[in-house]
């Protein structure tokens, strides 16, 4: 608080500010972010060691999983920004950064950061476990690249989605909410299971919403398997995900703080 009190207003300033303010509020809320960095790693256990051994995907359970894992993470992780978002929008500290002409986009910038940061650490935690129970990927550097981008894309389209939630929600505990929803979607996906294998009633959902292209690409450029266009509809989802997150946003905080 002392640096932006200190210093004339700058966007990229107080972007910065509240990058390291939303860091430090993750690292102190311990709970939350044991909570984000286990969950996904003691999922993906449950199911190779519980249920792989039931599941025929074609290949070892493991190799399959792990794409679907990530993805669940960051869908996860990024989920929290609500509850984050929502918590400032009740406890009074907005007042005073608005009294401190800090602006809005600086304060939720600084969620959706933290909230990149945690689901990257969270990633490389899920990736160190799945090598040690025998993840083998055959990813180039450049699908490497690949899918570390078309993750950041996704983790910033749904931080940001989360971020619009956390401003309509009136209280943490309804912002919570949201992250049952979120960690629901990558289930009717082809995250653990062939979409091919489920009832026929669902396919046209599982086949069609946002997480199976981007579950689709990750296990394509992971494993070297053809991806088709799956990349491209995943991008087209992250896109217009975060385009309509961030018009939303900007005109909640208005009417939030007018």
């Amino acid at each position: 608080m002392s640096d932006l009190a200190l210093r004339p207003a700058s966007p990229l300033g107080d972007l910065g500010v509240m990058v390291r303010r939303a860091t430090t509020l993750t690292i102190r809320n311990g709970d939350a972010l044991l909570t984000s960095l286990a969950l996904p790693i003691m999922l993906m256990l449950l199911f190779v060691y519980l249920f792989g051994g039931a599941i025929n995907t074609g290949t070892e359970y493991v190799t399959y999983v792990v794409p679907g894992v990530i993805m669940l993470c960051a869908s996860f992780g990024a989920s929290l920004t609500a509850v984050a978002v929502t918590n400032d929008m009740t406890n009074g500290i907005m007042d005073r950064f608005r009294s401190m002409d800090v602006s809005g986009a600086s304060v939720l910038g600084g969620h959706v950061a933290a909230s990149t940061a945690r689901n990257l650490v969270s990633t490389v935690l899920v990736l160190g476990v799945a090598f040690l129970i025998g993840f083998r990927p055959s990813a180039s550097v450049v699908d490497w690249l690949a899918a570390v981008g078309l993750l950041l894309a996704a983790i910033l389209a749904l931080s940001w989605a989360s971020a619009a939630v956390g401003l309509l929600a009136k209280t943490p505990e309804a912002a919570s909410g949201f992250t049952f929803f979120v960690m629901f979607l990558p289930y009717p996906s082809s995250a653990f299971v062939p979409v091919e294998t489920m009832p026929t009633w669902i396919h046209g959902f599982a086949d069609n919403q946002p997480f199976t292209p981007m579950i689709e690409s990750l296990r394509g450029f992971l494993l070297g398997t053809p991806v088709g266009n799956s990349p491209w509809i995943a991008l087209a989802w992250c896109v217009g995900i975060l385009v309509v997150s961030v018009l939303v946003t900007g005109r909640l905080f208005k009417r939030r703080t007018a």
